[in-house]
């Protein structure tokens, strides 16, 4: 895809607003800002606030499924958002209801 561009890790100066986070946010959130990125996918409230308090627009992951229903890139949100929870990927059930509402997927 090429509005996904992977990233070497970054080597991150100790910060204890970052130290709260973890191993993958903390690049994300790293490479976001030295590479100036527009968007961040971040799913863990704790890393969205942070992102946001630094500036970041913030998606999360249903958020993206959400973004591929409406594209047409993916038959259903619902399925897609179940097959992760099934997974091992904690979504809320009600947010996952309230985002395919949103989009029509009732």
């Amino acid at each position: 895809m090429e509005w996904i561009i992977p990233g070497a890790d970054e080597f991150i100066e100790p910060s204890s607003i970052l130290m709260t986070l973890d191993r993958g946010e903390q690049q994300v959130l790293a490479q976001a800002l030295i590479y100036g990125a527009d968007w961040v996918i971040i799913d863990e409230r704790q890393g969205r606030r942070l992102a946001e308090y630094l500036g970041l627009k913030v998606t999360g992951t249903l958020g993206i499924l959400v973004k591929a229903k409406t594209a047409g890139l993916i038959p259903s949100f619902r399925a897609e958002a179940e097959k992760m929870r099934k997974q091992g990927i904690f979504y809320h059930l009600g947010l996952i209801d309230r985002l395919a509402s949103h989009i029509g997927e009732i």
